[in-house]
């Protein structure tokens, strides 16, 4: 069965850092594009950042440049993003998608999302 499986969310003050988890099950996660998603209260999913396959490439949305570091471990077929200097704006459910660099509708395989509230 192919899966994405997340972990780490939770809550932080602003100011605070999560890293979130995905691990992949069923294939093997380096031959697709790799990506997060996150939808804010209320709000449509927006992509937050993503890994090309090939040259390894990562983008980043211009509201966490600077602040988040996506990265994958081929050999634990898991994804991770590292949020630092987190804000309000960032409080959402946070989705590891693949494939996750060609937009929400090319994406086939969903993990199951994680609530990341920022709040004092």
């Amino acid at each position: 069965q192919l899966q994405l499986v997340e972990s780490g969310g939770g809550s932080v003050q602003p100011g605070g850092s999560l890293k979130l988890s995905c691990a992949a099950s069923g294939f093997t996660l380096n031959t697709y594009s790799v990506g997060w998603f996150r939808q804010a209260p209320g709000k449509g999913r927006e992509a937050v950042s993503c890994i090309s396959i090939g040259e390894g490439t990562t983008n980043y949305a211009d509201s966490v440049k600077g602040r988040f570091t996506q990265s994958r471990d081929d050999a634990k077929d898991t994804m991770y993003l590292q949020m630092t200097s987190l804000t309000p704006e960032d409080t959402g459910v946070y989705f590891c998608a693949v494939p996750g660099c060609e937009g929400e509708s090319r994406v086939n395989l969903w993990g199951q999302g994680v609530q990341v509230t920022v709040s004092s």
